[in-house]
């Protein structure tokens, strides 16, 4: 089942440098959106093999959920999938996705930063499969079985003309290459720190939850991204002594 999504002690967080720990090797996004845009602009059988063989989880959420176009093991799947990306406006975004992320160093360094941060604070937490892919304007990060999947289509940059068109100036603003780390952490912690399916949670309930996750990613990116009131009262909250440790407030 896959979640679509589409913070005293521990408020002065320090990577510890220089450590030979497992848990805070670089992390390095895997490059699946590479596979993925050769088969949809050439139709390459064997990109299309590689997406099956070493992607079917990746492959199989991106036809079901986030593209809806069918089941994965339908006879003509792969032939919708490679039709439905014909689209001029799809072509157009593949190739800005190529143009704007062929480099992607910076936003490793920043995952393994983040990430290394939450480990310090949270030493359970297991470090998912990272992977990028191009969907269709869709949702922006996918979350399950274990993997991390950032659609690039989704962070060109507010000024990209298919978002101008489409998306508020609110909204722009958070398409942006800037926003991939903190969006990743975010829908990651939230799939781990749910509300609980029996509560019925009012809406206020819900922004105070999410406000714990932005200050807890805020802390973890080392840079405000997230300001609101929830934010702010999550902020408070840390600090009243109710609560001492980044787990209790993520589980409230």
């Amino acid at each position: 089942m896959s979640l679509i999504m589409l913070l005293c002690v521990g408020c002065q967080w320090q990577l510890k440098p220089n450590s030979d720990e497992p848990d805070n090797a670089q992390i390095v996004i895997e490059r699946y959106d590479r596979i993925e845009s050769l088969y949809l602009t050439t139709g390459d059988y064997s990109a299309l093999q590689q997406m099956n063989t070493d992607y079917p989880i990746q492959t199989r959420m991106l036809i079901e959920d986030v593209l809806r176009i069918g089941k994965v093991d339908d006879a003509e799947i792969n032939k919708r999938l490679y039709h439905f990306f014909k689209d001029s406006t799809l072509q157009q975004m593949l190739a800005e996705v190529g143009k704007l992320y062929g480099d992607m160093d910076d936003v490793n360094e920043e995952l393994t930063e983040a990430f290394s941060r939450l480990k310090e604070e949270l030493p359970a937490l297991e470090i998912p499969r990272i992977y990028t892919q191009v969907g269709s304007f869709d949702q922006s990060i996918i979350v399950g079985y274990n993997t991390l999947g950032i659609s690039l289509d989704k962070y060109l940059g507010q000024d990209y003309p298919f978002y101008q068109e489409h998306y508020s100036e609110r909204q722009r603003q958070m398409m942006t290459r800037e926003m991939i780390v903190p969006d990743c952490l975010a829908f990651y912690l939230l799939s781990l720190y749910p509300l609980p399916k029996h509560i019925e949670a009012s809406q206020q309930q819900r922004d105070d939850h999410m406000g714990r996750i932005q200050w807890v990613v805020n802390k973890a990116v080392n840079r405000k991204v997230f300001t609101n009131p929830y934010v702010q009262q999550a902020e408070k909250l840390i600090h009243s002594s109710r609560h001492k440790t980044i787990q209790e407030l993520l589980s409230i």
